[in-house]
């Protein structure tokens, strides 16, 4: 019979060692990719009319797999190690209110919505099941790292994003300024005017709103100066995150390999650790066996 601990294992991201793990993850990753390509062809109308029928039964059988993964990961929760809470009840509710745990229930919601007549807008629908993408989630730490990255380093991307925030006011007021009376149907205001800062500070472009005035030109051009310089600043900012977060990374798992290696060994169980960590901070085996051979001359250990 398999066990609460049998299927957590199964569900969550697999390690190269647990066959079962990883055909249950590719399995999944490839029906998530499936259902992407499928809604975004039902939007078509001429395929959502000729092919109704097996797109309805590619749905269904979609979201009996969600829904029965759903289940079991709420089943299994209670034994997750990275789920929150002292008793299995609190575990369960860290997992429903997670982000992962969102994003699952919001891949079979739509249609239960649609089956119970909740809704009859079927574009809505189709935009929310679209969320499946996120469930890609589980099986790549690439949004995980990224929030992490930009946690670590919230104090300078918030000083950055103020420097933004200035550059965007100070560019509509002088806009506004310069190009009211040549443009007053364009720049009739200075919240009318921010629509040309944003997409002249994000170097967009449209080009749907142009200064026509000297002054206005001279604004606009160092405006987006202003934008290319903030764009680069904020892009500097999230690659030295993780630039930051690779290092830390690395660090810990440095650390773990000379605590091992304290008494001349590694034994079964300090392995097992070094593998976790090496798999949950995506460090490639090569890059392990490095660090190892590194610490092991370090300590004298052939």
């Amino acid at each position: 019979m398999i066990t609460q601990q049998r299927v957590m294992e199964i569900l969550n991201k697999g390690s190269g060692q647990d066959r079962t793990s990883l055909i249950c993850d590719r399995f999944l990753a490839t029906l998530i990719i499936l259902n992407l390509v499928c809604i975004c062809l039902e939007s078509v109308q001429t395929i959502a009319l000729q092919y109704a029928t097996a797109l309805l039964y590619f749905e269904i059988f979609s979201v009996s797999v969600f829904s029965v993964e759903y289940a079991l990961r709420l089943w299994s929760s209670p034994l997750n190690p990275h789920l929150k809470g002292k008793t299995a009840n609190q575990r369960r509710f860290t997992y429903i209110t997670s982000f992962t745990g969102i994003i699952d229930l919001l891949a079979i919601l739509p249609t239960f919505l649609a089956v119970f007549g909740a809704t009859t807008d079927l574009r809505w629908l189709r935009t929310l099941r679209l969320a499946r993408l996120l469930k890609l989630s589980h099986y790549s730490s690439a949004l995980e790292d990224l929030f992490s990255a930009v946690y670590q380093e919230r104090r300078s991307f918030l000083a950055a994003m103020y420097i933004m925030s200035i550059a965007l006011f100070m560019a509509s007021a002088l806009m506004y300024l310069a190009e009211n009376t040549a443009q007053p149907e364009k720049f009739s205001s200075i919240p009318q005017a921010m629509w040309w800062a944003v997409v002249t500070l994000t170097t967009v472009g449209y080009g749907d709103v142009t200064p026509i005035t000297p002054l206005g030109k001279i604004i606009g051009a160092l405006t987006a100066i202003s934008g290319i310089c903030a764009a680069a600043l904020l892009t500097g900012i999230v690659a030295s995150a993780f630039a930051n977060q690779m290092a830390r990374r690395q660090a810990i798992f440095e650390a773990e390999v000379n605590t091992a290696l304290h008494d001349g060994e590694i034994s079964k169980d300090e392995a097992s650790t070094i593998e976790m960590l090496r798999n949950e901070f995506k460090i490639t085996e090569e890059h392990a066996l490095a660090i190892i051979q590194l610490a092991k001359e370090n300590h004298d250990i052939k």
